[in-house]
């Protein structure tokens, strides 16, 4: 019986523990390429890495300027504020508009994108929305 009290407390060791490990994985982004678009002056280009864990949603927001994403691996929904919302597998692209609220949610792989934004220079890359 204390064989058993002692393997029952262990398992459930190993699940909190798990469940504590998954909650500290956070979202990671590195810019790859901040620079001013030729030919156009006062715009720039932002070019991103994103990393989103597992069964995440982003805080909804918006960005000053037309973002472009890429699904390197896993899947996002894509929610759009008054619209459909949009499943984005790996190797498919998403175009958000200009100021369009929004926010990715991923499943249980996560995912890994490449973003690519042009907006005005000096403007913040996002604005977060209560």
């Amino acid at each position: 019986m204390i064989k058993l009290m002692i393997k029952g407390f262990n398992l459930l060791v190993l699940i909190c523990t798990s469940f504590i490990g998954a909650a500290s994985e956070k979202v990671k982004l590195e810019n790859l390429l901040l620079a001013e678009l030729h030919g156009s002056p006062g715009t720039e280009v932002i070019i991103s890495k994103v990393y989103i864990p597992p069964n995440t949603s982003l805080p909804k927001h918006w960005h000053p300027g037309e973002e472009f994403a890429y699904i390197l691996s896993g899947s996002v929904t894509l929610w759009q504020e008054g619209k459909e919302d949009i499943v984005i597998n790996e190797g498919e692209v998403a175009q958000v508009p200009f100021q369009q609220v929004h926010t990715a949610i991923t499943g249980d792989s996560g995912a890994s994108i490449i973003v690519f934004r042009v907006h005005e220079k000096g403007k913040p890359q996002r604005v977060k929305v209560d």
